[in-house]
Protein backbone atom coordinates (compact mmCIF):
# COMPACT_ATOMS: atom_id res chain seq x y z
CA UNK A 1 0.00 0.00 0.00
CA UNK A 2 3.13 2.71 0.84
CA UNK A 3 4.17 2.47 -3.14
CA UNK A 4 0.50 2.70 -4.15
CA UNK A 5 -0.87 6.31 -6.45
CA UNK A 6 -2.71 8.99 -4.10
CA UNK A 7 -4.37 11.94 -5.37
CA UNK A 8 -3.27 15.37 -4.31
CA UNK A 9 -3.54 18.58 -5.52
CA UNK A 10 -5.34 17.98 -8.39
CA UNK A 11 -2.42 15.66 -9.45
CA UNK A 12 -1.24 11.83 -8.39
CA UNK A 13 1.48 11.20 -6.15
CA UNK A 14 3.83 8.50 -7.53
CA UNK A 15 3.93 6.41 -4.32
CA UNK A 16 2.50 7.64 -0.38
CA UNK A 17 6.05 8.39 0.88
CA UNK A 18 6.58 11.99 2.08
CA UNK A 19 10.16 13.59 2.59
CA UNK A 20 9.41 15.31 6.14
CA UNK A 21 10.66 18.81 6.10
CA UNK A 22 14.48 19.87 7.10
CA UNK A 23 16.23 22.64 8.54
CA UNK A 24 19.52 22.05 6.60
CA UNK A 25 20.79 26.08 6.55
CA UNK A 26 22.84 25.68 3.24
CA UNK A 27 21.75 28.86 1.29
CA UNK A 28 23.80 31.34 -0.28
CA UNK A 29 24.42 34.50 1.01
CA UNK A 30 23.89 37.47 1.72
CA UNK A 31 19.65 37.07 1.31
CA UNK A 32 19.35 33.59 2.23
CA UNK A 33 19.13 33.14 -1.17
CA UNK A 34 18.03 28.97 -2.04
CA UNK A 35 20.93 28.17 -4.62
CA UNK A 36 21.98 24.98 -6.75
CA UNK A 37 23.30 22.60 -3.80
CA UNK A 38 20.03 22.82 -2.66
CA UNK A 39 17.99 22.00 -6.07
CA UNK A 40 20.82 19.27 -6.36
CA UNK A 41 19.81 17.79 -2.50
CA UNK A 42 15.85 17.89 -3.47
CA UNK A 43 16.83 16.52 -6.52
CA UNK A 44 18.20 13.37 -5.26
CA UNK A 45 15.44 12.73 -2.88
CA UNK A 46 12.79 13.28 -5.41
CA UNK A 47 11.45 9.68 -5.88
CA UNK A 48 9.33 10.43 -2.94
CA UNK A 49 5.85 10.94 -3.69
CA UNK A 50 5.73 14.38 -2.27
CA UNK A 51 8.90 16.29 -0.67
CA UNK A 52 7.86 19.09 1.82
CA UNK A 53 10.37 21.51 2.04
CA UNK A 54 12.86 22.66 4.78
CA UNK A 55 10.94 25.47 6.73
CA UNK A 56 10.92 28.90 4.67
CA UNK A 57 10.44 32.13 6.65
CA UNK A 58 7.50 34.29 5.31
CA UNK A 59 9.22 37.46 6.42
CA UNK A 60 11.97 38.67 8.25
CA UNK A 61 10.84 38.25 11.52
CA UNK A 62 9.91 35.34 11.09
CA UNK A 63 13.21 33.89 10.97
CA UNK A 64 14.59 31.78 13.77
CA UNK A 65 17.23 30.08 12.24
CA UNK A 66 20.65 31.28 10.47
CA UNK A 67 21.32 30.89 7.05
CA UNK A 68 17.52 29.40 6.04
CA UNK A 69 15.92 29.83 2.59
CA UNK A 70 13.11 32.57 2.53
CA UNK A 71 10.33 32.96 0.28
CA UNK A 72 9.65 37.16 0.74
CA UNK A 73 11.93 38.18 -1.82
CA UNK A 74 12.11 38.09 -5.82
CA UNK A 75 15.71 36.48 -5.40
CA UNK A 76 14.13 33.93 -3.18
CA UNK A 77 11.82 33.02 -5.56
CA UNK A 78 14.16 32.81 -8.25
CA UNK A 79 16.35 30.76 -6.09
CA UNK A 80 13.75 28.24 -5.49
CA UNK A 81 12.43 27.99 -9.36
CA UNK A 82 16.01 25.72 -9.33
CA UNK A 83 15.02 23.44 -6.79
CA UNK A 84 10.81 22.88 -7.89
CA UNK A 85 12.22 22.22 -11.56
CA UNK A 86 14.91 19.96 -11.11
CA UNK A 87 12.25 17.78 -8.55
CA UNK A 88 9.67 18.13 -11.23
CA UNK A 89 12.43 17.08 -13.99
CA UNK A 90 12.88 13.89 -12.19
CA UNK A 91 8.75 13.26 -11.62
CA UNK A 92 8.33 14.59 -8.48
CA UNK A 93 6.05 16.86 -6.42
CA UNK A 94 7.41 19.44 -3.80
CA UNK A 95 5.42 21.85 -1.05
CA UNK A 96 6.75 24.51 0.64
CA UNK A 97 6.61 24.70 4.23
CA UNK A 98 5.65 28.29 4.95
CA UNK A 99 7.27 29.05 8.62
CA UNK A 100 7.18 31.60 11.39
CA UNK A 101 8.78 31.06 14.49
CA UNK A 102 7.51 33.59 16.59
CA UNK A 103 9.09 34.22 19.83
CA UNK A 104 11.65 30.98 18.93
CA UNK A 105 14.28 33.23 17.70
CA UNK A 106 16.98 36.58 18.75
CA UNK A 107 16.87 39.70 17.46
CA UNK A 108 20.89 39.06 15.32
CA UNK A 109 18.66 36.60 13.15
CA UNK A 110 15.25 38.62 13.24
CA UNK A 111 16.87 41.83 12.61
CA UNK A 112 14.69 42.48 15.31
CA UNK A 113 12.93 42.11 18.43
CA UNK A 114 11.22 38.71 18.01
CA UNK A 115 6.92 38.38 18.28
CA UNK A 116 4.93 36.15 20.22
CA UNK A 117 1.30 35.80 21.13
CA UNK A 118 2.64 37.26 24.56
CA UNK A 119 5.67 38.70 25.78
CA UNK A 120 6.66 35.67 27.19
CA UNK A 121 10.07 34.02 26.70
CA UNK A 122 10.65 30.13 26.68
CA UNK A 123 14.26 29.10 27.42
CA UNK A 124 15.96 27.98 23.91
CA UNK A 125 18.48 27.92 21.56
CA UNK A 126 18.57 28.37 18.19
CA UNK A 127 20.85 28.26 15.26
CA UNK A 128 22.58 31.67 14.67
CA UNK A 129 25.53 33.56 14.35
CA UNK A 130 28.10 33.53 16.77
CA UNK A 131 29.70 36.26 19.23
CA UNK A 132 33.04 34.75 18.41
CA UNK A 133 31.99 34.50 14.68
CA UNK A 134 30.77 31.43 12.62
CA UNK A 135 27.50 30.17 13.72
CA UNK A 136 26.30 27.91 16.58
CA UNK A 137 23.26 27.26 18.90
CA UNK A 138 22.36 30.77 20.68
CA UNK A 139 19.66 31.63 23.55
CA UNK A 140 16.67 33.18 22.75
CA UNK A 141 15.57 36.39 22.91
CA UNK A 142 12.56 37.88 25.03
CA UNK A 143 10.28 38.84 22.44
CA UNK A 144 7.63 41.59 22.41
CA UNK A 145 3.48 40.74 21.90
CA UNK A 146 2.01 41.40 18.52
CA UNK A 147 -0.15 44.22 18.29
CA UNK A 148 -3.28 43.79 16.31
CA UNK A 149 -1.64 45.39 12.90
CA UNK A 150 1.01 42.55 13.59
CA UNK A 151 -1.00 39.92 13.84
CA UNK A 152 -2.94 41.80 10.59
CA UNK A 153 0.25 42.18 8.68
CA UNK A 154 1.53 38.57 9.43
CA UNK A 155 -1.88 37.15 7.97
CA UNK A 156 -0.61 39.13 4.89
CA UNK A 157 3.00 37.93 5.12
CA UNK A 158 1.47 34.23 5.28
CA UNK A 159 -0.41 34.82 2.05
CA UNK A 160 1.91 36.78 0.31
CA UNK A 161 4.44 34.07 0.53
CA UNK A 162 1.74 31.49 -0.77
CA UNK A 163 1.66 33.10 -4.21
CA UNK A 164 5.40 33.39 -4.19
CA UNK A 165 5.54 29.97 -3.67
CA UNK A 166 3.10 29.18 -6.28
CA UNK A 167 5.20 31.57 -9.15
CA UNK A 168 8.27 30.22 -7.77
CA UNK A 169 7.01 26.63 -9.20
CA UNK A 170 6.13 24.43 -5.59
CA UNK A 171 2.96 22.38 -6.10
CA UNK A 172 1.27 23.94 -2.82
CA UNK A 173 2.09 24.82 0.49
CA UNK A 174 2.08 23.60 3.96
CA UNK A 175 1.71 25.77 7.23
CA UNK A 176 3.74 25.24 10.14
CA UNK A 177 1.58 24.82 13.01
CA UNK A 178 3.78 22.62 15.06
CA UNK A 179 7.12 22.46 17.33
CA UNK A 180 6.41 25.49 19.42
CA UNK A 181 6.41 28.08 16.92
CA UNK A 182 4.03 31.02 16.08
CA UNK A 183 0.77 29.65 15.08
CA UNK A 184 1.37 26.65 17.56
CA UNK A 185 1.88 29.32 20.24
CA UNK A 186 -1.34 31.33 19.77
CA UNK A 187 -3.17 27.88 20.47
CA UNK A 188 -1.24 26.75 23.80
CA UNK A 189 -1.92 28.77 27.12
CA UNK A 190 1.82 28.42 27.92
CA UNK A 191 2.36 30.96 25.53
CA UNK A 192 -0.75 32.68 24.39
CA UNK A 193 -1.99 34.55 27.47
CA UNK A 194 -3.75 37.37 25.50
CA UNK A 195 -7.25 39.21 26.79
CA UNK A 196 -8.15 40.10 23.51
CA UNK A 197 -10.38 37.97 20.59
CA UNK A 198 -7.19 36.39 19.85
CA UNK A 199 -6.31 34.47 23.67
CA UNK A 200 -8.37 32.88 26.30
CA UNK A 201 -10.80 30.33 25.21
CA UNK A 202 -10.16 27.55 22.88
CA UNK A 203 -11.87 29.68 19.85
CA UNK A 204 -10.12 32.66 20.21
CA UNK A 205 -6.58 30.69 20.21
CA UNK A 206 -7.25 29.08 16.94
CA UNK A 207 -8.70 32.50 15.59
CA UNK A 208 -5.48 33.12 14.24
CA UNK A 209 -5.03 29.56 12.76
CA UNK A 210 -8.07 29.45 10.63
CA UNK A 211 -7.88 33.54 9.63
CA UNK A 212 -4.76 32.47 8.27
CA UNK A 213 -5.74 29.50 6.48
CA UNK A 214 -8.49 31.45 4.66
CA UNK A 215 -6.19 34.06 3.55
CA UNK A 216 -3.92 31.24 1.94
CA UNK A 217 -6.75 29.41 0.55
CA UNK A 218 -8.40 32.58 -1.16
CA UNK A 219 -5.43 33.22 -2.56
CA UNK A 220 -3.93 29.87 -4.05
CA UNK A 221 -7.30 27.35 -3.63
CA UNK A 222 -7.31 25.21 -0.84
CA UNK A 223 -6.39 21.48 -2.56
CA UNK A 224 -2.85 23.43 -2.42
CA UNK A 225 -3.01 24.48 1.22
CA UNK A 226 -1.98 22.04 4.08
CA UNK A 227 -0.94 22.95 7.63
CA UNK A 228 1.09 20.63 10.32
CA UNK A 229 0.53 20.30 13.34
CA UNK A 230 2.04 18.54 16.86
CA UNK A 231 -0.82 18.10 19.47
CA UNK A 232 1.28 14.87 20.91
CA UNK A 233 4.61 16.62 21.33
CA UNK A 234 5.39 19.48 24.12
CA UNK A 235 5.34 23.35 23.16
CA UNK A 236 9.45 23.21 23.84
CA UNK A 237 10.12 19.81 21.74
CA UNK A 238 13.04 19.40 22.78
CA UNK A 239 13.90 22.25 25.10
CA UNK A 240 11.74 21.30 28.32
CA UNK A 241 8.12 20.37 29.24
CA UNK A 242 6.33 23.00 28.88
CA UNK A 243 3.05 23.10 27.97
CA UNK A 244 2.85 19.25 28.01
CA UNK A 245 -0.36 19.42 30.33
CA UNK A 246 -2.14 22.19 28.06
CA UNK A 247 -5.57 21.58 26.74
CA UNK A 248 -3.56 21.34 22.86
CA UNK A 249 -5.48 17.92 22.18
CA UNK A 250 -8.56 19.14 22.82
CA UNK A 251 -7.72 22.67 20.45
CA UNK A 252 -6.30 20.88 17.71
CA UNK A 253 -9.73 18.84 17.36
CA UNK A 254 -11.72 21.76 17.96
CA UNK A 255 -9.51 23.20 14.74
CA UNK A 256 -9.79 20.41 12.88
CA UNK A 257 -13.39 20.43 13.03
CA UNK A 258 -13.64 23.58 11.58
CA UNK A 259 -10.61 22.79 9.04
CA UNK A 260 -12.29 19.22 8.17
CA UNK A 261 -15.18 21.53 5.55
CA UNK A 262 -11.97 23.73 3.71
CA UNK A 263 -10.80 20.50 1.61
CA UNK A 264 -7.53 21.14 2.72
CA UNK A 265 -4.45 18.93 0.91
CA UNK A 266 -3.38 17.14 4.05
CA UNK A 267 -3.43 17.48 7.66
CA UNK A 268 0.16 16.71 9.02
CA UNK A 269 0.84 15.32 12.50
CA UNK A 270 4.55 15.34 13.26
CA UNK A 271 4.81 13.36 16.79
CA UNK A 272 7.54 11.04 18.48
CA UNK A 273 9.65 13.65 19.11
CA UNK A 274 11.14 15.43 22.26
CA UNK A 275 8.95 15.34 25.19
CA UNK A 276 5.99 13.92 23.29
CA UNK A 277 2.52 11.35 24.42
CA UNK A 278 2.31 8.11 22.35
CA UNK A 279 -0.30 7.97 20.17
CA UNK A 280 -2.99 5.24 21.01
CA UNK A 281 -5.10 3.49 18.60
CA UNK A 282 -8.73 5.97 20.56
CA UNK A 283 -7.29 8.73 19.65
CA UNK A 284 -6.50 7.81 15.70
CA UNK A 285 -9.94 6.46 15.41
CA UNK A 286 -11.48 9.78 17.25
CA UNK A 287 -9.46 12.22 14.60
CA UNK A 288 -10.31 10.06 12.03
CA UNK A 289 -14.35 10.31 12.82
CA UNK A 290 -13.21 14.49 13.66
CA UNK A 291 -11.36 14.71 10.29
CA UNK A 292 -12.20 12.32 7.30
CA UNK A 293 -9.47 14.27 4.84
CA UNK A 294 -6.43 13.19 3.98
CA UNK A 295 -3.92 12.99 6.72
CA UNK A 296 -0.02 12.51 6.46
CA UNK A 297 1.57 11.32 9.71
CA UNK A 298 5.47 11.68 10.70
CA UNK A 299 7.92 11.04 13.57
CA UNK A 300 10.34 8.25 13.91
CA UNK A 301 8.48 5.62 11.65
CA UNK A 302 9.79 2.61 9.85
CA UNK A 303 8.62 1.07 6.64
CA UNK A 304 6.35 -1.44 8.91
CA UNK A 305 4.83 1.28 11.28
CA UNK A 306 4.32 3.68 8.08
CA UNK A 307 2.58 0.57 6.59
CA UNK A 308 0.56 -0.02 9.58
CA UNK A 309 -1.17 3.13 9.80
CA UNK A 310 -1.72 3.04 6.18
CA UNK A 311 -3.18 -0.47 6.40
CA UNK A 312 -5.03 0.89 9.48
CA UNK A 313 -6.42 3.83 7.91
CA UNK A 314 -5.20 6.08 10.27
CA UNK A 315 -3.32 7.70 7.67
CA UNK A 316 -3.07 8.07 3.63
CA UNK A 317 0.15 9.80 3.79
CA UNK A 318 3.55 8.80 5.73
CA UNK A 319 6.26 11.06 6.49
CA UNK A 320 10.37 10.49 7.08
CA UNK A 321 12.68 13.03 7.84
CA UNK A 322 15.96 11.97 9.05
CA UNK A 323 16.02 8.81 7.02
CA UNK A 324 16.17 10.87 3.99
CA UNK A 325 19.10 12.87 5.20
CA UNK A 326 21.77 9.54 4.56
CA UNK A 327 19.13 7.40 1.96
CA UNK A 328 18.59 10.04 -0.71
CA UNK A 329 16.90 6.58 -2.16
CA UNK A 330 14.88 5.77 0.15
CA UNK A 331 11.41 4.65 -1.47
CA UNK A 332 13.83 2.45 -3.73
CA UNK A 333 15.62 0.65 -0.67
CA UNK A 334 12.24 0.15 0.87
CA UNK A 335 11.09 -1.63 -3.03
CA UNK A 336 14.16 -3.57 -2.71
CA UNK A 337 14.50 -4.60 0.80
CA UNK A 338 17.84 -2.53 1.16
CA UNK A 339 19.36 -1.67 4.88
CA UNK A 340 19.46 1.90 5.58
CA UNK A 341 22.23 4.28 5.60
CA UNK A 342 22.45 5.05 9.39
CA UNK A 343 21.59 8.76 10.67
CA UNK A 344 24.82 8.71 13.07
CA UNK A 345 26.49 11.03 14.88
CA UNK A 346 28.71 12.15 11.58
CA UNK A 347 25.38 12.73 9.93
CA UNK A 348 23.94 14.67 12.98
CA UNK A 349 27.40 17.27 12.93
CA UNK A 350 26.52 18.09 9.30
CA UNK A 351 22.67 18.83 9.68
CA UNK A 352 23.22 22.63 9.72
CA UNK A 353 25.07 24.86 7.64
CA UNK A 354 28.51 23.63 5.70
CA UNK A 355 28.67 22.36 2.09
CA UNK A 356 28.42 18.98 0.11
CA UNK A 357 29.85 17.04 2.70
CA UNK A 358 26.89 15.25 4.84
CA UNK A 359 24.24 16.68 2.39
CA UNK A 360 24.69 15.85 -1.52
CA UNK A 361 27.13 13.13 -0.72
CA UNK A 362 24.98 10.44 0.42
CA UNK A 363 25.39 7.74 -2.45
CA UNK A 364 22.44 5.61 -3.45
CA UNK A 365 22.16 1.91 -2.89
CA UNK A 366 24.36 -0.05 -5.57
Amino acid sequence: MIFTEYPLAGDKLSNRVVMAPMTRSRTSQPGDVPNDIMATYYQQRATAGLIISEGTPISAVARGYSLTPGIYTQAHIEGWKKTTAAVHQQGGKIFAQLWHVGRRSHTEIAGEQPVAPSALKQPDKVYGPLAEGGFGMVETSAPREMTLDDINQTIRDFTQAAENAINAGFDGVELHGAHGYLLDQFMRTVSNQRTDQYGGNQENRIRFVIEITNAVIAAIGADKVAIRLSPLVGEGVDSDDSGKHDDIIDVTKLLLKQLAPLNLAYIHFSENIGDYTEATDEFRQHIREIYPNTIMVAGKLTQQSATELLEKGYADLVAFGTPYVTNPDLVQRFQRGVTLAEFDADARLTLYGGDEKGYTDYPPAS
